[in-house]
């Protein structure tokens, strides 16, 4: 069974929509991406828990506890991408072909895909927690984003003051 709720952010964000299995985190999506169908409005100790994360977030304190977050349809390689994505800090940016060079590093290649990471950053669910708004394209300019470039634009502001 899948439960959903609301969490209403500041202006000028989109508000967000929680996804859960009952006991995981397994989407956080702006409004701007998807709408409910059927809203469940569960208050579940993971909605807690993600609404005490995000308030943090939107109030410029540094939250280190994760939710509980389960992305089961996540290849091995969007986990290895999305591991990457959470340890990028707050207020820090960085390109599709900074994050392809530590892995091909970890993995001990010469290269891999800066494509083949912007389709993994392209496929988070998990939307803030997991920083896919901190990847931008390698000319500094944004580039697409699943919950639109208004809401990454606005994120990446947010981090600056």
């Amino acid at each position: 069974m899948q439960y959903y709720t609301y969490y209403q952010t500041p202006d000028p964000f989109d508000d967000l929509i929680m996804e859960s299995d009952g006991q995981y985190l397994t989407a956080l999506s702006f409004t701007s991406d998807r709408t409910l169908e059927n809203q469940t409005n569960e208050d579940l100790e993971v909605f807690q828990k993600t609404r005490k994360w995000l308030d943090a977030y939107f109030s410029h304190h540094i939250e280190t506890e994760y939710p509980p977050i389960k992305q089961e349809h996540a290849t091995a390689f969007q986990k290895e991408v999305y591991e990457i994505l959470k340890s990028i800090p707050y207020g820090k940016t960085v390109t599709y072909k900074d994050i392809a060079k530590k892995i091909a590093s970890q993995r001990g290649i010469a290269s891999m895909s800066a494509q083949a990471v912007g389709q993994a950053v392209g496929s988070n669910r998990i939307a803030i927690i997991i920083g896919c708004h901190r990847v931008i394209g390698t000319n500094g300019k944004l580039t697409g984003y699943r919950g639109g470039l208004k809401n990454k634009k606005a994120l990446l502001n947010h981090e600056k003051s």
